[in-house]
Formats: structure tokens, C-alpha cells, sequence
């Protein structure tokens, strides 16, 4: 066969440079198992030698693949960017389903608007699945997904039922637990914490841990606590609060490293040294923000890239017709000892 300088290359063009059928082209093509080692090296390297590549409208028929997934955030645009928690997300779905040679299509919800179109997108057969990072208790995505004939895996704990929900989470029970018996080991008497938003239930789960740990009751709750928002600000205004109702603290659990940044500036401010007079300890080991503070944090780690590629895993099952074998898998945190404490 001659092939014409300016076509493109077709799938018999594959199937003759190889020397087998196009039936068999196209098994190897779309990753059959049912090809031989000798069949599988011709035809990958006639796909090499004519520059091939499929027509992907075409296999998305055949296939009922789009070769995509949707990556779902539930928050401000500002949020995802600059908050590097979410960066982080971002950019291990990014990596982890090239792996898969899959193209991530991020989603990003904030608006009754946007929770609309989402569905109708989830709903029109542009993505194979998706990894839902929407964490808020009024959310009704992860229940509108959950209803669609698509594969989903949460990150985190969703609230309600949803009990057919495959879920990927951190142990932030037993973080914030981990985090407060750490303070409480090295003699801190009052321990407070500074919170993450009520309706996310990874704050609360840190909470809990917290609680636990130092055997606060709901009024013992509301007087050592006060809540930061996640956010670098709202840790500081947060320490600032809790300095003036708890002028005796010594411990000081953060829910995560950005608002533990936060508290520092506001211990500083109050003439507080860290850890001599204020022991510290934060939440996530982000990179960006845990060894770059003064003095650096004590932190509990937790693996965001380990969480997002055991997602991306539990994922590619579900599109494969396959049952993972955890629906809801928990994954360990551990305590990073740094300068604050």
C-alpha cells in the first residue's frame, strides 16, 4: 500500500505496516488483553513509524471512553490557586492520570449555577469519572453524582449516608489526637486549638482528636477553641481571641499549617515565644508553608499525593468494571517534629 504524503495515517494503515489484521490493530490499540507479545511489539511500533494516532471520536463510540475525568472543587476560584493544599490536589490528579493517559478537566463550583452545569456535565458522557473534592455539609453535589451512572471517588468523608460512595480519606481523628498528645507529652497543661469551618467534616474529625486527647465537654469545647477558617488570616485573629479569653495557654494544636502560621504572628505580636513559652503544632506538613515559618513547625503529616493517586486508582477500577476492595480506605497520618514544640 502507498500512502499519500499529506493523508493521515488510518488504522489499516497500522494494520498493514504490522502485518496483521485490523480486528487486531484494534484490540491493541484499545488495550485488549486477548493480543500476543508478537502482535503487540509490531503493532506499537507501526504506530511509532506512521506517526498514528486514533481518532478519538471515533473510539469514544466503540470504547464509551472520552479519555478524560473531571477533578471537582467546591470553592472559590481564589481558594484552589492560592491555598496550597488545593494546589497540591491539582497537581498530583494532574500527574497521576497522565499515568493513566487521561486528561484531567478541572471543575470548579461555587454557585447554585455552577452546581447545575456540573451536573448537566457529569451527566453528558464528557468524562469516564470523577475525584469530588467538595467537603461542605449543604454541598448536593456529592449526592447528584452519586445518582449518575458514572464511577465517583470522594476525598474525604461526605457527609449523610451516601453509602455507596467509594472514599478516600486521612485519619484526622487521629491526627488532631496524635497533634494534642504530642503537646500534652512535653508537660503543656492547657492546651487549646484552633479550628477549621464547621461544615467540613475533617475539621471537626480534628476536633474530635483534640477533644480526646484532653477531655474537653462542650463548655470546656467552646472556651479552649476557636475557629480559623483554614486560612492564614483566621489563624492569626483566632490566636489573638484565644490569648484573651486563655491567657494561661501553653499548647496550641492549629488544624492546619497555614492557620499555625497565622497563630505565630500573633504569638510574636503578644511578646510569646515559640516553643519556650507557647508550644505549637499545625496540620498537613505543607511543604510551602511547615519548614518555612520561624521557627519551623512541628506538624502531622498527611500525604495528599498518596490520598489523590489512591483515589485515581479506585477510579480506573470502577471505569473497568472492577470492585475495589475498600469502599471507604483511611489512610495514615503521622507526627513530624520540627522547632515549634
Amino acid at each position: 500500500m502507498i500512502q499519500r504524503p499529506d493523508a493521515r495515517p488510518t488504522l489499516e494503515d497500522v494494520a498493514a505496516r504490522a502485518g496483521v489484521s485490523r480486528a487486531t490493530a484494534s484490540r491493541v490499540l484499545n488495550g485488549s488483553p486477548r493480543v500476543s507479545p508478537a502482535a503487540l511489539e509490531a503493532v506499537t511500533t507501526a504506530v511509532v513509524e506512521l506517526g498514528y494516532q486514533p481518532n478519538q471520536a471515533a473510539r469514544t463510540l466503540v470504547t464509551r471512553r472520552t479519555g478524560a475525568v473531571a477533578v471537582l472543587f467546591s470553592e472559590p476560584q481564589p481558594k484552589i490557586f492560592n491555598d496550597p493544599h488545593f494546589a497540591g490536589i491539582v497537581k498530583w490528579a494532574a500527574t497521576g492520570l497522565a499515568v493513566h493517559d487521561s486528561q484531567m478537566v478541572l471543575v470548579l463550583v461555587h454557585s447554585e449555577e455552577d452546581q447545575l452545569r456540573a451536573q448537566r456535565f457529569l451527566a453528558g458522557g464528557h468524562v469516564d469519572g470523577a475525584l469530588l473534592f467538595t467537603p461542605h455539609q449543604d454541598d448536593p453535589l456529592p449526592e447528584a453524582a452519586h445518582k449518575l451512572p458514572l464511577p465517583v471517588v470522594f476525598g474525604g468523608r461526605p457527609w449523610g449516608t451516601l453509602r455507596g460512595l467509594h472514599t478516600v480519606d486521612n485519619d484526622n481523628e487521629g491526627g488532631g489526637e496524635l497533634a494534642t498528645r504530642h503537646l500534652l507529652d512535653l508537660g503543656c497543661r492547657r492546651v487549646v486549638s484552633i479550628t477549621g469551618p464547621s461544615d467540613e467534616l475533617a475539621a471537626l474529625d480534628r476536633l474530635a482528636g483534640w477533644q480526646r486527647a484532653v477531655g474537653a465537654d462542650e463548655t470546656q469545647t467552646a472556651h479552649l477553641t476557636e475557629s480559623g477558617g483554614f486560612s492564614r488570616e483566621g489563624g492569626e485573629r483566632a490566636m489573638t481571641e484565644l490569648l484573651r479569653r486563655v491567657p494561661d495557654l501553653d499548647g496550641v494544636f492549629a488544624a492546619n499549617d497555614l492557620m499555625a502560621a497565622g497563630a505565630l504572628t500573633a504569638l510574636r505580636a503578644a511578646g510569646k515565644r515559640v516553643p519556650e513559652d507557647v508550644a505549637l503544632i499545625g496540620f498537613d506538613d505543607d511543604p510551602s508553608v511547615a519548614p518555612h515559618t520561624d521557627p519551623p513547625l512541628t506538624t502531622v503529616r498527611q500525604e495528599i499525593g498518596t490520598q489523590v493517586q489512591a483515589m485515581i486508582d479506585c477510579l480506573f477500577l470502577l471505569i473497568r468494571g472492577e470492585e475495589p476492595k475498600q469502599r471507604h480506605e483511611v489512610l495514615p497520618v503521622q507526627l513530624v517534629r520540627r522547632r515549634s514544640s
